[in-house]
């Protein structure tokens, strides 16, 4: 199919992909696929209003039922999950499989937040008080704006948005100006349900397409209690303190640097595997993606060359062949820093294995790379640093707590795992001295992490938590109840106040 069969297919008209001032080009071939609309700055005032009155009515509305529209989307991404696949890849360049994947994500987002609809419990408390009783209740706090990147341009909306939802809790959502079109065709499959759904009030999820100017609007808002925004460390660097300034709550999914620590006991055959993957799917753009591998010194080189050897056999080039296991980069710009890394890791010691442009066999106009290792005697400045790019910088160890002060030992704290067989080793590495991510597996990789669990990380990924477990009080205010039932009115710690 072509880039119009493709983007017809997932509902968007010739008149919504023309005629604007934002182009959007597929890093396939970098090509332009459509010049969309814009936002006006000046119509966010009127879009928050919206939003506002939308959660007035929401909010209103038992969670059980809100958790039906939630239900609803489900329904509707099953039923279109090849077309909007379709668009992840022709946008973002991500393979088919992973495209498809990323639209489970979504699915399996709000089979967890269906189920949500009907837990969102509070404690009870055993008050000092006789004839009192405490406990805790969860309310809606108001809208919720969600900046997205382009490496996950439809699943990390659907994480905020389902939680959202069920929370009481209207949406906005500013998608990256890279991957606009993955949000309008996702718009599309919601408002579908929202039409089934019937008596969703007007305002509750919307879509804003711009540059700094619209973000700029959701973050200064105080009309605008949560912003979740994913992105670079430098992005949450000023969104959090101004959300904070004006006592909303940020919830911030940035930068990731992340880790594996093999040891001499690892199954080598599966951490190979686990490595391959983690490191060059989706080209190294993943957030949690394996930037860095700490072996030990006695099986570092032997797993440098079963590395080495599966490297050179990865298929690059067009992400819509069933054979592709590399697609392009995001852009040529993205293509630059990657070599520049590589230069500098060459410069502190690094020995490159690797990583060259690709020019022949792929379509031209897209930034297309081999995925690299690279060899570095210590941790550097530049290993510090995530280039967001398939780049595996390699290290040796000689003691775990070498290895983990290692992998501790830079200003990122997503995801990290260790293959090891050693049952030591493994509860070490997830004790109070051993990983200090968010995320922390034992022989498995260090990304793709299921909805299940609360999704983010510590230092400069930003402390957010998305997705499972209990992320969904991120969306809501905590009040503490006491209810007096007797007829007398005992004061709390002995106090005495008799008039």
């Amino acid at each position: 199919m072509n880039h119009e069969d493709i983007l017809k297919a997932a509902g968007l008209t010739g008149g919504e992909l023309s005629g604007g001032t934002l182009a959007v080009h597929s890093p396939i071939d970098g090509a332009e696929i459509a010049r969309i609309r814009e936002t006006d700055p000046s119509d966010m005032p009127a879009i928050i209003a919206k939003a506002q009155d939308a959660f007035k009515a929401w909010r209103q509305m038992p969670a059980p039922r809100r958790g039906e529209l939630v239900r609803l989307l489900g329904e509707e991404l099953r039923a279109a999950k090849a077309e909007l696949g379709a668009v992840v890849t022709l946008e973002a360049g991500k393979i088919t499989s992973e495209g498809l994947g990323e639209v489970q994500e979504m699915i399996d987002i709000c089979d967890f937040a269906v189920g949500l609809s009907r837990q969102i419990y509070g404690l009870t408390i055993a008050s000092e008080r006789p004839g009192h009783r405490m406990m805790e209740t969860w309310h809606p706090m108001g809208p919720c704006a969600v900046i997205t990147a382009f490496n996950f341009p439809v699943a990390v909306w659907s994480w905020n948005t389902a939680l959202a939802l069920v929370c009481g809790d209207p949406v906005i959502w500013k998608p990256s100006e890279k991957t606009p079109l993955t949000a309008m065709a996702s718009m599309k499959i919601m408002e579908r349900a929202l039409k089934r759904f019937g008596d969703a009030p007007e305002g509750l999820v919307q879509l804003v397409i711009g540059g700094p100017a619209i973000g700029e609007a959701l973050v200064n808002s105080k009309d605008v209690p949560i912003v979740s925004a994913t992105g670079s460390t430098r992005m949450g660097s000023i969104v959090g303190p101004k959300v904070a300034g004006r006592f909303g709550k940020p919830i911030l999914e940035l930068g990731g640097n992340n880790a594996m620590i093999v040891a001499p006991s690892a199954d080598i055959d599966m951490a190979v595997r686990a490595i391959v993957f983690s490191a060059v799917g989706t080209a190294g753009q993943r957030c949690t993606t394996l930037r860095r591998l700490i072996a030990h010194n006695s099986i570092k080189d032997d797993l440098v060359a079963k590395l080495t050897k599966a490297y050179a056999s990865l298929p690059v080039g067009d992400p819509r062949k069933s054979t592709t296991l590399v697609g392009p980069l995001i852009d040529h710009a993205s293509r630059d820093r990657m070599q520049a890394a590589l230069e500098k890791a060459k410069a502190e010691g690094g020995t490159v294995h690797g990583g060259k442009v690709v020019a022949e066999g792929v379509p031209q106009g897209g930034a297309y790379v081999e995925p690299a290792i690279a060899e570095m005697p210590k941790q550097t400045d530049t290993v510090r640093t995530e280039t967001f790019a398939p780049i595996l910088y390699v290290m040796g160890y000689d003691t775990l707590e070498e290895a983990i002060a290692i992998q501790n030992d830079v200003p990122q704290g997503l995801s990290s795992c260790i293959f090891t067989l050693n049952m030591r080793e493994a509860e070490a590495f997830l004790s109070a001295a051993g990983s200090d991510c968010g995320i922390a597996n034992v022989n498995i990789g260090p990304s793709g992490a299921e909805i299940g669990g609360a999704f983010g990380g510590e230092k400069e990924t930003g402390g957010g938590r998305e997705s499972g477990s209990d992320a969904w009080k991120g969306y809501m205010r905590r009040q503490t109840n006491t209810i007096n039932y007797s007829a007398q009115l005992p004061l709390a710690q002995g106090v005495k106040f008799d008039f």
